[in-house]
């Protein structure tokens, strides 16, 4: 799994409609979800820590949580099928632990308040994600190639910290 961060909220040119754009640690990959408007400003409310005159839907149910003593340890987003993500919400409450199904969007917006992880499998991540600097991607690549290219046996025999084999005489 490779943990990201919600990089912000963006729209779409084509649909209008508005993009949570979730990225890794070394902001080289982004993951963009295409959500409702609702959504949006459920999450943007999060990333700019405004405060409502009354609780909103997701805030109402931090509130549930804090008053159950729950935790949101982590959010998921396991799979994407049929251009859908699929997410679930680690809870725990003591020594019980739960997992509830989510929308991505819906998860996302919980974890900003609780301040809790987003975690995307690396399958999701591979498969929907999209390269912010393509340019340090290239020059990785070719690093790796050129070290592919250089590299002989008697590498690998000194890197393991051994010797050369020898046979046995009987």
């Amino acid at each position: 799994m490779i943990e990201m961060n919600v990089a912000g909220i963006a729209l779409d040119a084509a649909t209008r409609l508005p993009i949570v754009l979730l990225k890794d640690a070394s902001e080289r990959r982004a993951l963009p979800i295409w959500i409702g408007q609702t959504e949006a400003r459920a999450i943007l409310t999060a990333l700019e820590s405004q405060r409502t005159p009354r609780p909103m839907t997701h805030d109402l149910l931090v509130n549930c949580m804090d008053q159950w003593d729950i935790e949101l340890e982590r959010v998921v987003i396991h799979s994407l099928q049929d251009n859908t993500f699929y997410a679930v919400l680690t809870l725990q409450q003591g020594d019980s632990k739960k997992e509830v199904d989510a929308r991505p969007s819906d998860a996302i917006a919980l974890a900003l308040r609780m301040d809790s992880p987003i975690w995307v499998l690396e399958e999701v991540v591979a498969e929907a994600s999209i390269a912010v600097d393509q340019e340090a991607d290239l020059q990785e690549q070719e690093e790796f190639r050129e070290f592919i290219d250089n590299i002989r046996p008697e590498d690998f025999i000194q890197s393991q910290g051994g010797s050369e084999p020898t046979t046995e005489s009987s």
